[in-house]
């Protein structure tokens, strides 16, 4: 399977709660930080929740 790095570019504050939960989901706890995951369909459907406040990049 391929991975997927993930960035946080914008801050969640005054966002919905549903993507404040995914983005914690994610693992992301503070801004500009980076995760890496498997690139799976349930990720691609959290990711597609907060796309405007994330960088995706293919590794």
């Amino acid at each position: 399977m391929s991975k997927v790095n993930i960035t946080l570019q914008r801050s969640p504050i005054d966002k919905p709660k549903r993507q404040k939960l995914t983005l914690t989901a994610l693992g992301f706890r503070k801004m500009n930080q980076t995760v890496q995951h498997e690139a799976t369909p349930q990720l691609e459907g959290m990711i597609r929740v907060v796309q405007h406040l994330v960088k995706v990049e293919n590794v």
